[in-house]
């Protein structure tokens, strides 16, 4: 083989090389960012879930809260 083509056949090949690598780095940071938005999300769902328990269980408590009490408005004037 002459100079050039073993010159070409290892400049064709590290470039291969560094391609795959490329490639496989990129995906693996891709997969990476795919699972934090998943766990993202799961932890939004996490956190709108207790908020509704908790504003459910005020609604409940203002209710029982009603019932036992006499509530005004505020809004009439004396």
């Amino acid at each position: 083989m002459s100079k050039a083509s073993k010159i070409t056949l290892a400049g064709s090949t590290l470039s291969a090389i560094g391609i795959v690598i490329f490639v496989h780095y990129s995906q693996r940071a891709e997969q990476f960012a795919m699972h934090q938005g998943v766990v993202r999300d799961m932890e939004q769902q996490r956190v709108k879930r207790e908020r509704q328990a908790d504003f459910e269980m005020q609604k409940d408590l203002e209710e029982k809260y009603r019932k036992i009490q006499s509530v005004t408005d505020g809004d009439s004037q004396s």
